[in-house]
This record gives structure tokens, C-alpha cells and sequence, in this order.
């Protein structure tokens, strides 16, 4: 005979055991958000700053990733849509860097889209973004 608290401990385990895992995620509405609230509400233009990624990546613990902003850019910064912390990369720049680049190695929870952007002197903002397919993925702690 099966003693009340010790139905009650096997019956909680095997709940437990039943429900799947799975690793806490930004959504593309969160990333959305932060963007916005980097630019001030002002939409970012596509073009002028170039993301360069593999667009199949077999390890998402460090994927390579270079990244060029155009002339007169103050910051980078890099969103990574399906990461549990979106902003993966940010790198400001002092007035004399003329052609700001930045070559680096991030980690990708899984297959997502990556997003650019780049903070002008001048106030506008610019951005790139690269569609990418991880078959191992990282960021599972």
C-alpha cells in the first residue's frame, strides 16, 4: 500500500516529467519594442549598414558576424529575434571613426532573423537584417 504523501510526491513527479521544456524566447513584437524605444519611435531605414552572416549556421554557440555602419555612425546595434536576451550586440563609436566596423561572435538560440541597426550623428537610423537557419542551437541554459 502506497502511503497518501508518497501518491501525491509520484503523481507530482510524473506531472513533471510529462511537461515539456523548452527555453525562454524574445518574440518579434519584444524586439520590436526595443528598436522603437532605441530610435524614439522613428522608423529605421533599410539600407547604408551591412549585417553579414552565414545564412546556414551548423552551431549557434559562435556564429560569425561582421557588421559595417555608414559614415558618421555613433552606435550598432544588433537584435537577435528568438534569443532569450534580444540585444545581443551593442558597440558605440567615437567622431573619429570614419567607416565604423565591427567583427565579432554571437550565440543564436535557433533559426531566426537577425536585425541591424545602425545610429547616425545625424539623427537617422539604418538597418540591415539577414534570415538564418541554425541546426544546433545555443542559448539553452
Amino acid at each position: 500500500m502506497i502511503l497518501p504523501r508518497r501518491r501525491a510526491l509520484l503523481l507530482t513527479g510524473a506531472a513533471l516529467v510529462a511537461v515539456p521544456w523548452a527555453p525562454a524566447r524574445a518574440l518579434p513584437n519584444e524586439v520590436a519594442a526595443l528598436i522603437q524605444a532605441l530610435t524614439g519611435g522613428t522608423a529605421p531605414q533599410p539600407g547604408r549598414v551591412k549585417l553579414e552572416l552565414p545564412l546556414l549556421v551548423e552551431n549557434g554557440n559562435a556564429v560569425g558576424m561582421t557588421l559595417t555602419g555608414p559614415e558618421g555612425t555613433v552606435s550598432l546595434h544588433v537584435f537577435a529575434e528568438r534569443n532569450p536576451n534580444p540585444e545581443v550586440v551593442t558597440a558605440t563609436f567615437g567622431p573619429a571613426t570614419a567607416r565604423p566596423r565591427l567583427a565579432t561572435r554571437i550565440r543564436l538560440a535557433t533559426s531566426q532573423t537577425v536585425i541591424a541597426v545602425a545610429r547616425c550623428s545625424d539623427g537617422t537610423f539604418w538597418m540591415d537584417s539577414v534570415d538564418l537557419i541554425v541546426t544546433l542551437a545555443a542559448c539553452l541554459e
